[in-house]
This record gives C-alpha cells, structure tokens and sequence, in this order.
C-alpha cells in the first residue's frame, strides 16, 4: 500500500511496480515504519498530508491531544524523515512541520520478512485505512445535508465488481494511478477561492473465490 499524499495535493495510490512507481516515491524502511507505527503518528503524519503545515498546538486542537504529546510525536517522525521543520517560519516554541512531497510506499519487501516488521507495516496500513474510512463515513453524513450542492455533484462514491486476470488487474490499476498522478501533479500546489483538500482514493484487490470464506 502506498500513499501519495503531499501537502496542498493529494492522493492514494495503489502499489506501484517498480516499473511504473514515480522516482519520488520513497520505500519506507523498517526503521520509519516503526517510527510511524503508533495510532497518533499516522494521524499526524496523515494531516500533515492532507491539510499541510502544522504547529504542536495545531494539531494538538484537531486531535484533542495535548501539545507536549503531539511535539513529542512530531520529533519521532521527524527523526525518521518522516516530517521535517521549515525553516524560518515559526519561533522556537512555535515550530512548523511538514510533510515531504512525493509519494511513500508502506510495503516494504525487507520489512516484512521479520515479525516486528510484519507488525509495524500492519498497524501503520490499518490506523491509515481506519482514518480515511472513517473521513468516508463521515462525509456520507454530512454531505446529504450540510455540503453544497456543487460540491455533492462533484464527488464520486462509487464500487464496482469485474472478474480479471493478474495481468488485467495490474493494467488497470497503472492506469489509474497514471490518472491520478496527473491530477496530483497538476493541482499539488494550487490555493485561490474554492480550493479544499480533496482525497482520492483507489482500491483494487481481489474478493475469495466462490466456496472461499469471505
């Protein structure tokens, strides 16, 4: 599983071959997915993602953490090059943080050849999922009754099911990652009137074969 969220311009990925993974992709190693295996750093990790630059005391507000916990975490990552500090922004009780640009991939083949790796990486993809699933769920609430109109047109639920070889399913999912690429590249900075952060997710894996629990 691979994230290609970036500050200002984001979107999911789903795992690149190496054939086809852009060259700013970085191959998390077991290190940085341990640093990133706790439940409040992929939340910040994923923020910083999403909305970009933030403070201690920012993201202390958006998760009701206390600033002491959030800097604490900040410097973990920060340690791994998860995140780093821009520079001549903030004072020195007020730092700012951010994430790299470009893409990371959790799947790491060396990583999950030992258990604690296997752990890491499985904790990181779950608390990442649960947070984009929930930031689902949570649109689905209130976008029928509080989201504008333009915006609930614009959006797109959708779920499909076709029956494909390996070979099909990997050209598909180059496709739309190259669609995704695209758009992510093009509107990765972009600020004015109307601009929001807008998350695109893809999802592509196969269900059990009929006779197979599911």
């Amino acid at each position: 599983m691979s994230s290609d969220d970036r500050p200002n311009g984001h979107g999911e990925a789903t795992e690149p071959d190496e054939a086809t993974r852009p060259k700013d992709y970085r191959v998390l190693d077991a290190g940085a997915l341990r640093a990133l295996a706790h439940p409040l750093r992929v939340q910040i990790y994923d923020i910083l993602s999403q909305y970009g630059p933030q403070t201690a005391s920012s993201l202390a507000a958006r998760l009701g953490e206390s600033s002491g916990a959030t800097s604490y975490h900040l410097r973990a990552l920060a340690a791994h090059d998860l995140i780093r500090e821009i520079e001549g922004r903030g004072t020195g009780r007020e730092r700012w943080w951010e994430r790299p640009k470009g893409g990371v991939t959790f799947a790491n083949p060396e990583a999950m050849r030992t258990p604690s790796g296997r752990a890491a990486t499985q904790l990181v993809m779950a608390e990442f999922f649960r947070r984009r699933q929930q930031q689902l769920v949570d649109y689905v609430n209130r976008g029928i009754i509080n989201e504008p109109e333009t915006w609930q047109e614009s959006s797109l639920l959708s779920t499909s099911t076709a029956r494909m070889t390996v070979e099909q399913t990997q050209k598909l999912g180059r496709e739309i990652q190259a669609l995704v690429d695209a758009a992510t590249d093009k509107y990765r900075d972009q600020q004015g009137e109307g601009v929001r952060p807008v998350t695109i997710r893809a999802d592509i894996f196969p269900l059990p074969n009929e006779g197979e629990a599911s």
